[in-house]
């Protein structure tokens, strides 16, 4: 405990350091460098404040709306700036409590509006789309995404790091929000009303200024019109924080409103078990009632408080199998509601997937549920300081103790409105005298133009380790420098080098392996060919990463290669990659049926293209096909991924992924298999159900995961959920195994109101 007492204090004297700096920063930075990185001042646009009560109906004939003038739309794609093909108004208006956006979106033809889906943050490529983004601090960082479809759902997403790629959005945050939509023969037309409780701000006495995007999508012609005039040079640029147009909203205040959401849930769970003699198995039903309680309050306009006891995530969607045919473990997403609300903020990233902090670790041990006993979370921003806390407390299980899961993220604005600094803590402490305790300071600089520099530094102190803080940062530390030019069009690049000792180990995180030195590059030209061209974007990549081995300096891993990728205007992607690797191995991998490939050093080739069917139709496909060597054997490999929405009331996916691996010079390979169906059928926007069935041969086994929803309003909902393991090589063991591996039927309610 004298080590989280130190971790404490140290974190505490580096977050003072921080804040002297960025005070000082207008002192030390050279006059010809601020001149550099400061920005041109964007004109603001002052928002209309109603003058009387909106109707939420997707009509918008309210007096109120008379006042407002549509803002200014462009062309985003397929042709930047070219001519609209169809008559786009937005308004936007607020009152007291909620923003307003009303969009008028009419269709020279009617009858090729698309709506896929009735599922709430449902939709697909095939939809057109209402997209309305919001910077609710206009920190140019985070963004909060409402979108709806002509079907009238609602969907949600929350954005982090500037939208720089798909991996900065996290669709499995919701907020409480309404929107209503009405189809016409002149179009589609939409109104969302959402609460300033929702998006959270900060606000002087007199003005709050917010960045905001809104973009339209036509799928069958794949266009999108946006506002403000933002360019296609980034990946999400039409939903990219830091190029937002800034409003600006007279006199609102956030409100101190507090959501409570009881939860019953009631389940009947069969497990089998061997007998005494274990000879062979029986089943055993376990019944089981369970009452849990979550709050959310608003204790400011820009702080939130959530606080759980006895958490449940009966109702959470399975995740999807995978075939590990490498000699690192596999990372799986966060899908739990509880952890979504700015999960951003914790992030604290240490290469690719790796990470110190990944909130999947609290409540699945060695991938099973645990209980969790209940705990809080804190976030927002206190002045100018984006603030993070989380603590919770796990049930102890057979061979692991319970566990207390602390975070501490802190992060502060510097030098110029782009970049920021700061720190992260998290701790891991069992009852059985287990610790880990990771501390971690970082920043992100914009240099000048997309330019930025990232730099991170970290140590751990972990009972199962013998170095501490303080006792040397080349045995525990952590080192990561990253230069990179945030732009897809034109030359761009990003490059890195890290450092990574052998007692550095975030337990409250995601790592695959310590004691390493690696360097990155990617090196990309990508460009827009024209208005005559069919396709819309041809980019070309080259990229590298080298892993050496820090105990002895040896290459260990490698990968190389080139990708070529091609979008035409309608949607349509193809890609080449080829690909080199290289391994140093010290330990046997073993693969299925046998199959293993021995000590030793591995460099090997391979080739993939990979493609996708134009967008905006029903029906849609996409897959891959690659062959090449695969150590010292080969691979070839499959996968196959069609989509059909009937209607908005039945969609259908499905997935197959095959790996054929064979070792001709020992006899030795293995096929995998991974097929995956998702069914959903939507009566309306309440009444829901859906299947997931998938089949993996690397496990033996089928994977049942079925859930019917009625939402009777906004997380007001009734679950059934039923999960089912078979096993499909029963007779391969002895005793056999029995036909069902586990199954749970839940029924689960929960309600929320507002005090």
């Amino acid at each position: 405990m004298h080590t989280v007492r130190y971790f404490s204090s140290s974190l505490f004297l580096a977050l003072a350091c921080l804040v002297l700096a960025s005070d000082a920063s207008a002192s030390i930075v050279p006059a010809t460098i601020e001149s550099a990185l400061s920005q041109d001042e964007e004109q603001k646009l002052v928002l209309t404040r109603l003058n009387g009560p909106i109707k939420l109906d997707g009509i918008g004939n309210d007096d109120a709306w008379s006042s407002v003038v549509p803002v200014d739309v462009t062309m985003y794609q397929p042709t930047y700036e070219g001519a609209l093909t169809e008559r786009t108004e937005i308004r936007i208006g607020y009152d007291s409590e909620y923003l307003y956006v009303l969009a008028q979106l009419y269709d020279s033809e009617p009858s090729g509006i698309m709506s896929s889906t009735m599922y709430r943050d449902g939709g697909s490529f095939a939809d057109d789309y209402l997209n309305v983004v919001i910077d609710p601090f206009n920190d140019n960082e985070n963004a909060l995404w409402f979108y709806t479809t002509p079907a009238g759902i609602r969907g949600d997403a929350a954005l982090s790091n500037d939208a720089i790629n798909f991996q900065s959005m996290n669709s499995s945050w919701d907020g409480f929000w309404d929107v209503e939509v009405r189809t016409t023969d002149e179009g589609w037309f939409a109104e969302m009303r959402i609460p300033f409780t929702t998006l959270g701000f900060q606000s002087s006495q007199e003005s709050t200024v917010m960045g905001i995007a809104i973009s339209r999508v036509i799928s069958r012609k794949n266009e999108r019109h946006v506002f403000p005039s933002i360019p296609p040079n980034w990946n999400l640029g039409f939903a990219k924080p830091s190029m937002m147009q800034d409003v600006e909203l007279q006199q609102v205040r956030g409100k101190k409103a507090v959501y409570v959401t009881p939860y019953a849930r009631s389940g009947l769970e069969r497990t089998p078990s061997l007998n005494a003699d274990q000879t062979r198995f029986r089943s055993q039903n376990d019944a089981s009632q369970d009452l849990g309680l979550d709050i959310r309050y608003n204790l400011t306009g820009n702080l939130i408080a959530d606080l759980t006891v006895n958490t449940d995530f009966a109702q959470a969607e399975a995740d999807d199998q995978q075939i590990n045919l490498g000699r690192f473990s596999l990372f799986f997403p966060e899908k739990r509601q509880f952890f979504q609300e700015r999960a951003g903020l914790f992030d604290y990233s240490l290469g690719f997937q790796d990470r110190m902090f990944h909130s999947r670790q609290i409540g699945l041990t060695n991938g099973e549920p645990t209980r969790v006993f209940g705990g809080g979370r804190l976030v927002g921003r206190v002045q100018n300081w984006d603030v993070g806390i989380m603590s919770l407390q796990t049930e102890a299980g057979g061979n692991f103790s319970s566990e207390n899961f602390t975070v501490l993220r802190t992060r502060k604005r510097v030098l110029n409105d782009n970049s920021w600094a700061g720190g992260m803590l998290t701790s891991r402490i069992g009852e059985d005298g287990t610790y880990n305790v990771a501390l971690g300071l970082d920043g992100v600089v914009r240099v000048v133009g997309d330019e930025y520099l990232t730099v991170r530094v970290a140590q751990t102190a972990d009972d199962k380790r013998t170095s501490t803080v303080g006792s040397g940062f080349d045995k525990n530390g952590f080192v990561q420098v990253q230069w990179q030019r945030r732009r897809e069009l034109g030359f761009n690049y990003m490059v890195w080098l890290t450092r990574w000792e052998e007692d550095f180990v975030p337990r409250a995180g995601f790592f695959r392996l310590t004691d390493f030195t690696q360097t990155l590059g990617r090196f990309a030209y990508n460009w827009l060919p024209g208005e005559n061209s069919r396709w819309r974007t041809i980019e070309t990549a080259f990229f590298g990463n080298i892993n050496f081995a820090n105990r002895d300096g040896d290459l260990e891993t490698a990968i190389w290669g080139n990708s070529t990728a091609l979008e035409t205007k309608r949607g349509a992607e193809v890609e080449l990659e080829i690909l080199g690797n290289h391994e140093r191995l010290t330990e046997e991998l073993f693969f299925p049926d046998g199959a293993r490939v021995g000590v030793g050093e591995h460099t090997y080739w391979s080739t993939n293209l990979a493609v996708r069917s134009a967008q905006g139709r029903r029906f849609r496909v996409g897959g891959s096909v690659g062959a090449g060597q695969f150590f010292d054997g080969n691979n070839f490999n499959i996968d196959f991924f069609p989509s059909w929405n009937a209607s908005k009331h039945f969609e259908l996916g499905a997935a197959y992924i095959f790996n054929r691996v064979r070792f001709s010079d020992r006899d030795q390979g293995f096929d995998a298999h991974i097929a995956r169906v998702k069914v959903a059928v939507a009566a309306n926007s309440k009444l829901s159900a859906s299947s997931f069935v998938q089949y993996n041969s690397a496990a033996d086994m089928v994977a049942m995961n079925v859930r019917f929803r009625y939402n009777f309003s906004e997380r007001n909902d009734l679950w059934i959920v039923f999960n089912d393991g078979l096993n499909t090589e029963r007779r391969a063991f002895s005793p056999v195994l029995p036909v069902s591996a586990g199954r749970v039927l839940l029924l689960k309610y929960t309600y929320t109101f507002t005090v």
